[in-house]
């Protein structure tokens, strides 16, 4: 009887809002009007504690916290960990203001003979590989993306059989001018620090085999997230403006700093993070001018 009241009190207050509203309340927890029109998008917990120590005049709604870096309005929310997180956190942010998505988190970084990468140094994707889970079923409801985007033949099928995922891989991209701003303020910050890469995005990630290791080598990609590749996808479908800027973590293969086979953290983790997190501040300002565009 107490479940029947409460459904049917529920159910009321529904009336009075949107289907958009009542999908942002229920994925941020909030109002669509507390969401500002740039929006910071961390997905660990300590990335999203060191932006909150920066963020000043703050205000919570919900997942929500709002107010100013370097005079610059924005809202941080952090996606958690994973694309299909990261998509819902977007479903609701386009259903908002927000015109802007900036990406800042960690990534794994793959040795690269021709783009040496090391702990510590911040990745800005040029595209990214859509290995992840989430992407197809985007591509099921937008067929005509199939066409507009490149793709290739999934290179893990040279080095073993492929039993199932994703056999061919398409390749989502950023805003060029986010991208272009963050790699020439970043360059000027932090001289040899700031590179820009092919991206790979996963959804497994404790399964960085041998293999799959080659297999992205083979493509010359030097860096490998969870989130990046639905982010600039639903970026293109929605809309809205996207970057990753992205501190290397660990390098998966490496025989010292890789997640899975050493317990060891490298001093330079902790830095990357401050860099990216100084970079974007420091960029923000002309983030604003791009919001015109």
């Amino acid at each position: 009887m107490l479940n029947r009241i409460k459904s049917e009190l529920l159910n009321v207050g529904l009336k009075f809002i949107s289907v958009d509203e009542k999908i942002v309340r229920m994925i941020l927890e909030t109002s669509h009007s507390n969401v500002n029109e740039i929006v910071i998008l961390p997905a660990i917990k300590i990335v999203m504690k060191k932006l909150l120590k920066k963020l000043q005049n703050k205000r919570n709604y919900g997942r929500v916290y709002n107010g100013e870096l370097n005079n610059v309005k924005v809202s941080i929310v952090r996606s958690l960990v994973g694309a299909p997180n990261c998509a819902m956190a977007i479903e609701a942010l386009r259903r908002c203001k927000t015109k802007i998505i900036i990406r800042i988190d960690v990534c794994g970084g793959l040795e690269n003979p021709i783009t040496p990468i090391n702990i510590g140094d911040i990745l800005i994707p040029k595209f990214a590989f859509c290995d992840d889970g989430t992407s197809p079923q985007y591509f099921r409801e937008n067929s005509s993306l199939v066409n507009e985007l490149q793709s290739i033949p999934n290179p893990l099928g040279k080095f073993q059989n492929l039993f199932t995922g994703n056999q061919t891989i398409f390749i989502s991209k950023p805003n060029e001018m986010l991208r272009e701003l963050f790699l020439s303020k970043g360059t000027a910050l932090f001289p040899g620090k700031v590179k820009d890469t092919n991206l790979w995005t996963t959804d497994a990630l404790f399964c960085e085999s041998l293999d799959f290791i080659r297999a992205l080598s083979s493509l010359n990609v030097q860096s490998v997230d969870m989130e990046s590749s639905i982010l600039f996808l639903l970026g293109k479908i929605y809309n809205l403006k996207t970057v990753s800027l992205l501190s290397v973590s660990d390098l998966p293969g490496h025989p010292k700093y890789d997640l899975l086979n050493s317990n060891e953290i490298h001093p330079e983790m902790e830095n990357g993070i401050n860099n990216a997190i100084n970079l974007l501040i420091n960029a923000l300002p002309k983030v604003k001018f791009i919001l015109k565009e």
